[in-house]
């Protein structure tokens, strides 16, 4: 039987390009190598965990 592409994989991840502080990068990755997960995986669960609690950003002064 021959292999075919999942027709909803392209619509599952959407590539972006950030530019993130080196802290806030090294941050994620030593969270992420104690959990055994790729540090963009958890940068992921934490930004959907924003979407889904309704997060929003409060400046602070």
């Amino acid at each position: 039987m021959k292999s075919r592409k999942n027709p909803y994989a392209a619509k599952l991840k959407k590539s972006v390009t950030m530019r993130l502080g080196e802290d806030v990068v090294g941050y994620f990755k030593n969270m992420a190598e104690e959990q055994g997960v790729p540090y963009q995986s958890l940068i992921n669960l934490y930004l959907r965990d924003c979407v889904t609690s309704h997060r929003t950003w409060q400046a602070t002064r």
